[in-house]
């Protein structure tokens, strides 16, 4: 297997790929219990030119609620505007343009705003960003200042490292076994400065102790051509 050092978006990408994956995350995230019989339906911009990747996760839950994941080693302040710009987008994919100029009311689903943080520096277990935390005071010049927003959005940062959040970490198999093989990772780089290597000794430990095993193993068999 070759190795990526931008391991952490790539790995949780690929995991969280699955319809069923992500009911499972979502679960985890709200503690809530969802029917399966409940559609899942992944919508992840594909050519976001503003996002810094496109390895964040956008999906539907029974055309009833958007959810906007993203995955970060570090704390962007301005993770509000960017998720602000991407689901202005998805709310642009999924509806019908001639619509919105229709008498009728286009209905939307509801969204949800998540960032899911297992970088290095201290971060407390939540945390809550909102877009209006940017917003320019008028009183300087003048304008007076009004009771209320036109505009508001709110991002839930949930620290997932080893050993934080464990409640939801449990709650979902996949993220526990992820966080596992992340920390694995962190830990031998510690050891000799080397990402490459660490990268290597955290999958064979993670092979060796059946963690996150299927998906290793598959990106261990060399391509059929």
């Amino acid at each position: 297997m070759g190795v990526n050092t931008k391991y952490k978006s790539s790995v949780f990408s690929f995991l969280f790929s699955d319809p069923e994956k992500l009911r499972e995350l979502y679960c985890a995230l709200e503690n809530v219990t969802l029917s399966s019989d409940i559609p899942v339906t992944i919508n992840t911009l594909q050519d976001v030119l503003f996002m810094d990747r496109v390895n964040d996760i956008s999906f539907e839950i029974g055309d009833k609620l958007v959810i906007l994941v993203e995955h970060q080693s570090t704390i962007n302040p301005n993770m509000c505007l960017r998720l602000l710009l991407y689901i202005a987008r998805i709310y642009e994919k999924i509806t019908n343009e001639k619509a919105i100029y229709s008498t009728r009311l286009v209905r939307l689903p509801k969204p949800e705003f998540f960032v899911l943080y297992n970088g290095k520096a201290p971060y407390p277990d939540e945390a809550l960003l909102k877009l209006s935390e940017a917003f320019e005071s008028g009183a300087s010049v003048g304008l007076p200042e009004k009771e209320g927003l036109a505009l508001e959005l709110e991002v839930k940062v949930i620290n997932i490292n080893l050993g934080r959040n464990e409640k939801i970490v449990k709650r979902c198999e996949t993220l526990a076994a992820y966080s596992a093989f992340v920390e694995k990772v962190q830990e031998y780089e510690k050891e000799n400065k080397n990402r490459e290597e660490a990268i290597t000794k955290a999958v064979r430990y993670c092979l060796e102790n059946d963690i996150l095993k299927d998906f290793l193993d598959a990106k261990n068999q060399p391509a059929n051509r």
